[in-house]
């Protein structure tokens, strides 16, 4: 999965965010996904290469150098996934993790931010592999 093609004036979603308002974002993201009850028991209990990972991922997605293609190959994102019961809710749970931490990070203006969370809503139901119990 690939981000859509953007013609903003102002460049690529990456170009616009900037790689340390990113950084920030899945900063404060992996803050919100430990406290979560619904999704914390899927991640490991440190977070550190999941949100190298993430931002490596996002910096890629969002149309800046390719660093999740280049350390770790094809990012495969369904097939990585398949291991972890991925179901609405939790997609649904990841989302308002990300939606908290856009509005956290104050330099990612509303436009952006916008964008980032309709790319990504795309990919979490893309995600879901399980339905609810």
């Amino acid at each position: 999965m690939t981000a859509p093609l953007s013609l903003h004036p102002g460049g690529s979603l990456y170009e616009r965010i900037g790689p340390q308002a990113l950084s920030a974002l899945v900063t404060r993201f992996y803050g919100h996904v430990a406290a979560h009850p619904d999704l914390a028991p899927i991640f490991p209990a440190d977070l550190t290469e999941t949100a190298e990972k993430q931002l490596a991922f996002l910096t890629g997605f969002l149309g800046g150098p390719p660093l999740y293609h280049e350390r770790y190959g094809h990012p495969r994102l369904r097939a990585r996934h398949l291991p972890f019961a991925i179901t609405p809710a939790r997609a649904r749970a990841w989302l308002a993790c990300m939606n908290t931490a856009l509005r956290e990070t104050p330099d990612i203006g509303e436009a952006e931010a916008h964008e980032l969370y309709a790319a990504l809503s795309r990919v979490a139901v893309h995600m879901v592999n399980t339905p609810e119990p």
